[in-house]
């Protein structure tokens, strides 16, 4: 019942345009704070904005850097150029928000002419691609996020499916696609779906103790050999923790043909403070 309440709330999109600007709504929300985004919808958003700026290119590779909390209000999206060559091209982007920095990306972009035979390509079947594959999302079972604080948020607004694993654990596979397009009016593409997903990795993956620490990343790389079928994306996701607070979320991507691609997210990991008496 909670959740169909909350659904009846949701947004019908993560952004609303806004002249040259993305007005950020409730969708958006993160599970640290009521004012801030969740990193997937703004680091889609980015993304978004990049393919749209060289679409002869198909992005390759996108880094993100999160410096700061990201608010839900009004961003700007800048895309500058790096390199443009034949083949490949880099661009940089800054995410601002009250005319202030607040995450910046780089972007790899490949041209897709083909340079082999087709027949010998084998995507999803290449030497080194994991043997293992996720049940299809309609065989899985449901599930929510269970750790977001308020009521409607991007844990509402994207559906999840458990592939395989236990909450908690350290490992695990999920099934993702979302409920609401990232721009009103717009058709979700295949990027903005896998990247909407990506930054979840560290939230299906973790093994600590919700009630005493938190698990930020700081930064979130995705590495795209093919873009996603369909609308599903499914992350099979690893968290490793090192001795000195800083942690890594490891995820690789599927769509329902097979792995298209894998997404890591550098963690800081602090205890929780003490809520007041």
């Amino acid at each position: 019942m909670a959740l169909t309440d909350a659904l009846s709330d949701l947004p019908d999109a993560f952004y609303r345009r806004d002249g040259d600007a993305f007005v950020a709504t409730e969708a958006t929300r993160g599970p640290w704070s009521s004012a801030h985004q969740h990193a997937g919808p703004p680091a889609a958003l980015i993304s978004r904005c990049i393919a749209r700026a060289l679409p002869e290119m198909r992005v390759a590779r996108l880094t993100f850097d999160l410096a700061k909390p990201i608010p839900i209000g009004r961003l700007r999206v800048d895309v500058e150029e790096v390199r443009t060559g034949r083949k490949a091209a880099l661009r940089f982007a800054r995410l601002v928000c009250e005319g202030k920095e607040i995450a910046t990306a780089t972007a790899l972009l490949l041209r897709t002419e083909s340079v082999v035979d087709e027949a010998d390509l084998r995507a999803g079947d290449s030497p080194g691609v994991t043997a293992w594959s996720p049940a299809p999302p309609a065989d899985c079972e449901p599930y929510v996020f269970g750790f977001f604080r308020d009521r409607v948020g991007y844990h509402v607004a994207m559906e999840l499916r458990v592939a395989r694993g236990v909450f908690g654990s350290g490992a695990m596979s999920v099934w993702m696609r979302a409920r609401v397009p990232l721009v009103e009016g717009e058709a979700l593409s295949p990027l903005d779906r896998v990247v909407l997903a990506s930054d979840s990795g560290n939230g299906v993956s973790v093994y600590l103790d919700l009630a005493e620490y938190t698990f930020a990343n700081a930064d979130l790389s995705v590495h795209l050999h093919a873009l996603p079928a369909g609308e599903w994306v499914c992350l099979d996701a690893t968290t490793i923790t090192g001795r000195d607070g800083i942690g890594m979320a490891e995820s690789l991507l599927f769509d329902e043909r097979g792995a298209i691609g894998r997404a890591v997210q550098t963690l800081l990991l602090e205890r929780r403070e003490p809520r007041g008496g």
